[in-house]
């Protein structure tokens, strides 16, 4: 097999020492989190009766609650979660905030494509929808409508970019950088040219998403209880009881929001699995080295590999850096061992200072990783359950920081029983196949992992194990 860039321009081992000595394990957006957007709120205690309760309290739950309120400021509507507020993935992803509601229009095209052109509307109203809320609602999310750069780092990749700018040739909002320009915008050796989708993607602040959701949840009305760990979904007097060690939760209805953690529905237990994706972020840069890079829009970044990596500046002038690995551990467990995998770090910060080696002496100030609840369409899916008094979505595959509140107005129009544009999509209506039990899922996973690097160390040439499961609509290539 052939190398890729990040192998023929690796920096010195010493560099990527020098870079981890002394950073910290632990998820920075929390820890930037002031503590006035940290309220201590109680355990659910005693029986509690709404119209509404969400279980799960990750972007998922905290949308469709106050979304709940907003459509009926007289509902009542409780949030019931495990641990803290947002403190999953959440609380630590990369702060993209993304139109696309498909992981991509290729991907979105391949499983739907009568209703390609439709959902890619409905996710540029639903980030233009974010948007309108996080200033009508004065959320302190650090919100910037940067768009996304897509670089090609390697020679395949520039036909893959070549016909990006011939299907988007009459969308202004999509700008083909050459070479030169590419490296005027972003300077980094490892650019060859790339596209800017200027309007398609925003970056926020991950930790206060969450945390203004919940304040703007509260400030409604709504209920929020911490450290609550539902233990069962049953039958209720009036509809459904959602119990925790505590107390319970009576109710006419139920959100089951809880994505990468096993689903308190059975039917549900084979469609996701938990997939590690590990992140870096450097200290502050001085101006000089700013400089030395640009990057003045401010735009968030991911590069055309099937094991690609995003990246992005903070607002106070770090940048993170993650991706690449995406690790499943046999048995479809989330568990916080996992979360320590210093040859991922090692490998990211190698690639760091490949794709930006003028920066050669930061350091990574936090070092973490989080489970992705993925799907086999790579999408979120969605549904009900007892008798329409339940609804559910998972599966947003590191999607979620902007279409999980797509899927929560989803899920309240599927509790209305409402004949929405949404409750008709195919994608709604459809779930997709899912995963094996175990060991032929981990099987499937790893090989499926395997051949992915291969194509990425052979000029994008796919096996027969991709191209079988293209054909079978369950392929994924970035």
């Amino acid at each position: 097999m052939g190398t890729t860039v990040f192998e023929r321009l690796a920096p010195a081992a010493s560099v990527v020492d020098h870079s981890l000595a002394g950073t910290r394990t632990g998820v920075f957006w929390t820890h930037d989190l002031p503590a006035s957007l940290k309220p201590d709120r109680p355990p659910l205690r005693g029986v509690v009766r709404a119209d509404l309760v969400v279980v799960g309290g990750g972007y998922t739950g905290l949308w469709t609650a106050l979304l709940a309120k907003l459509r009926d400021p007289g509902r009542r509507v409780v949030i019931v979660e495990a641990q803290r507020v947002g403190w999953a993935a959440s609380g630590r992803n990369g702060g993209f905030c993304e139109a696309s509601l498909t992981h991509g229009r290729e991907n979105g095209a391949r499983r739907w494509p009568r209703e390609i052109d439709e959902l890619d509307r409905l996710g540029l109203a639903n980030l233009d929808e974010i948007e309108a809320a996080v200033s009508s609602l004065g959320l302190d999310v650090q919100f910037e409508r940067t768009g996304q750069l897509a670089p090609a780092v390697e020679d395949h990749q520039l036909e893959w970019l070549a016909d990006w700018r011939d299907e988007a040739a009459n969308d202004p909002g999509v700008v083909w950088l050459d070479e030169l320009s590419m490296r005027a915008a972003v300077n980094s050796p490892t650019y060859l040219a790339g596209v800017w989708e200027k309007h398609t993607s925003a970056l926020v602040h991950p930790a206060r998403l969450a945390a203004e959701l919940a304040r703007a949840c509260e400030e409604r009305g709504v209920q929020i209880f911490e450290r609550s760990h539902v233990t069962s979904l049953d039958e209720g007097v009036h509809g459904v009881r959602v119990v925790t060690p505590g107390g319970w939760v009576e109710a006419r209805q139920a959100v089951l929001a809880t994505n990468v953690f096993p689903s308190l529905l059975r039917r549900n237990r084979l469609m996701t699995v938990p997939v590690y994706d590990y992140v870096l972020m450097t200290e502050p840069l001085s101006d000089a080295q700013w400089a030395e890079i640009g990057w003045r829009d401010r735009q968030g970044i991911g590069d055309l590999a099937n094991q690609f990596h995003y990246y992005r500046p903070t607002r106070d002038g770090r940048i993170l850096f993650g991706g690449y690995d995406a690790v499943y551990h046999y048995g479809r467990r989330v568990d916080p061992r996992y979360e320590n995998r210093p040859e991922a770090w090692r490998r990211l910060a190698s690639h760091f200072f490949t794709t930006f080696p003028q920066l050669e002496g930061l350091r990574f100030s936090h070092q973490w990783a989080g489970a992705i609840d993925t799907s086999t369409q790579f999408t979120a899916f969605f549904g009900t359950a007892r008798g329409g008094r339940v609804a559910y979505a998972a599966g947003f595959t590191g999607l979620g920081v902007g279409s999980t509140r797509f899927a929560g107005n989803v899920m309240l129009d599927l509790l209305d029983r409402a004949d929405t544009e949404r409750t008709n999509l195919e994608m709604v209506r459809r779930r997709p196949l899912p995963f094996p039990p175990e060991p032929a899922a981990a099987i499937g996973i790893n090989l499926t992992r395997r051949s992915l690097d291969r194509a990425d160390h052979r000029e994008g040439r796919r096996d027969l194990l991709l191209k079988t499961l293209d054909a079978a609509g369950l392929g994924f290539d970035s």
